[in-house]
């Protein structure tokens, strides 16, 4: 009558409470692999990388002096400040 997968107790093909956990699990498994994916994708797309991430210090100095940002003596101080450091 559309109950048969249901025992005389009411539980759903003999699972019981198992089922309902077993459930839950596989729903916080699946929005987490649905998250991971869409992170995934969009670091993908924009094309981030770590290879920016590992850029030195001392590479990010001579490329703001070679822009422009900074002058020759700002440089020399920071590169002195940077390799103080290390």
């Amino acid at each position: 009558m559309g109950f048969e997968f249901m025992d005389g107790a009411g539980n759903m093909a003999g699972w019981g409470m198992g089922g309902m956990a077993f459930g839950g699990l596989m729903m916080v498994l699946w929005f987490g692999l649905i998250i991971a994916l869409i992170v995934f994708v969009v670091r993908w797309m924009t094309g981030s990388s770590q290879k920016d991430a590992n850029q030195s210090s001392i590479e990010i100095l001579q490329e703001r002096y070679a822009r422009g940002e900074i002058d020759s003596a700002e440089l020399q101080e920071r590169s002195v400040q940077l390799k103080k450091t290390v």
